[in-house]
């Protein structure tokens, strides 16, 4: 029993520094990548995230994300900018962040998304769960676990490749925010590695290029959940 412990507590000290490493990098591919293709460079009633963090903002944002008569891009937009600032902000604007991340939950349950518009809320819940563990129990609370793994099960009914390549990126993105909820995280660890049809899946995606990501995040994921110990 000591000997089992004592290979956990080394394992996920291991992993929280895998995590914690990846920390530069994953910030610069966001910034990077991710915003520049993803979100506007000016945006109407959206504060800047290079703000000062007070809840007023959370506030702005939160009614923009639950207004229905704007376009679903807008309202995804402004998900993604309160995971940006519960990612820079600290706890207490990770627990502000909280009160809209139930929405969030919501609109990814709607399968006919356009790609974009999933990969800015799956940003969302990365940035708001990032070394967090308060917000990887909440996600776990809301239901993410089964949200995002459904993602996988999603198949593409077009033959054009940039179409496939486009769903295919809404899976790796699935990929990620799972490997930032189970690090270091028993509880979503156990409920993964219950989920009959998961290994098979990471299996397929750990297969696909992941060239201009850090990390395999498929593969990341696999090796978290213990699945390679099977």
């Amino acid at each position: 029993m000591s000997k089992a412990h004592t290979y956990y507590v080394r394992f996920s000290a291991q992993i929280y520094q895998y995590f914690v490493g990846l920390y530069q990098r994953l910030q610069k591919f966001w910034n990077v990548t991710v915003r520049r293709f993803f979100v506007k460079k000016k945006e109407e009633d959206i504060p800047s995230v290079e703000s000062i963090f007070h809840k007023e903002k959370f506030v702005v944002l939160g009614r923009v994300l639950k207004n229905q008569s704007l376009a679903i891009e807008k309202r995804a937009q402004a998900a993604y900018r309160i995971g940006l600032l519960a990612f820079t902000g600290g706890p207490t604007a990770g627990k502000y962040a909280t009160e809209h991340i139930k929405e969030v939950a919501s609109l990814l349950q709607n399968h006919q998304l356009a790609p974009k518009v999933k990969i800015l809320l799956l940003q969302s819940i990365a940035c708001w769960c990032y070394l967090n563990p308060t917000s990887q129990r909440k996600a776990k609370n809301f239901k993410f676990i089964p949200i995002l793994v459904r993602i996988f099960d999603y198949r593409v009914d077009s033959v054009i490749k940039t179409e496939i390549n486009k769903h295919l990126l809404v899976k790796f993105w699935a990929c990620y925010v799972l490997s930032v909820m189970t690090c270091n995280n028993v509880s979503c660890i156990k409920e993964l590695r219950d989920l009959g049809n998961l290994k098979y899946h990471l299996q397929i995606l750990a297969a696909e290029n992941w060239s201009g990501w850090p990390e395999n995040f498929a593969e990341v994921l696999y090796f978290l959940i213990g699945f390679h110990r099977n």
